[in-house]
């Protein structure tokens, strides 16, 4: 898989595998607000997917299928993390303006990514041997997977202790409960004359017939 088709197959495969992810799994986060529960999901399998990327087992090599199993998991895992978080960060400080909360997200994202690229480059020409003494199970790892695996722990660490009201959510239960009074109110029952019916509105034209 070193040729030039295998390379953009597999980073085709890579732009489907976040493409996937931001679907299903940020479908599923927009249903059920549960953004901390899956973004911490999502660390996890981000942490244990990069492995195999920088992972040489000397007893079988890399293995292609894993490493391209491995790489659109990661797309799948890594992707939605983003655009998952860009709308926590929207719902939290509800009502500041949207595009700028996300403007600001993107800028911070973008500025400390461009920032870690030489040093990741650094990192890469580094390698660690785990398990030298046993033949069977020895191998290496590269240093910038290290250094992502590391990154990636961080940020959970730090990402556990969140806690934040969703306070645009609140506000949209809110109007929809005021909603749902106003629906329940216009078909409850009113007194008239001490007589407890329906309002016309709301009764049949050949009941009202029939009163009059």
């Amino acid at each position: 898989m070193t040729n030039q088709l295998g390379i953009d197959l597999a980073g085709a495969g890579f732009e489907f595998g976040i493409l996937f992810g931001g679907i299903v799994i940020g479908g599923y986060v927009d249903r059920t607000k549960k953004y901390k529960d899956v973004t911490m999901a999502l660390f996890v399998a981000s942490m244990m997917l990069l492995v195999p990327l920088g992972l040489t087992e000397h007893a079988i090599g890399k293995e292609p299928a894993l490493l391209i199993a491995a790489l659109i998991g990661l797309g799948v895992a890594a992707g939605p993390i983003q655009p998952i978080n860009a709308e926590l960060a929207v719902d939290i400080s509800y009502p500041c303006d949207e595009t700028a909360v996300e403007s600001v997200q993107q800028i911070g994202g973008n500025l400390v990514s461009a920032l870690l690229v030489p040093i990741v480059e650094i990192a890469s020409r580094q390698d660690y041997q785990i398990l030298p003494g046993i033949p069977k199970l020895s191998s290496d790892i590269r240093g910038d997977v290290v250094m992502l695996i590391i990154m990636t722990l961080a940020t959970f660490s730090y990402f556990s202790s969140f806690d934040c009201q969703l306070k645009r959510s609140m506000a949209d239960d809110e109007d929809a409960d005021a909603a749902l009074d106003v629906i329940i109110t216009e078909n409850t029952t009113v007194k008239i004359n001490g007589e407890s019916s329906l309002s016309d509105k709301k009764v049949p034209f050949w009941e009202r017939k029939g009163r009059q």
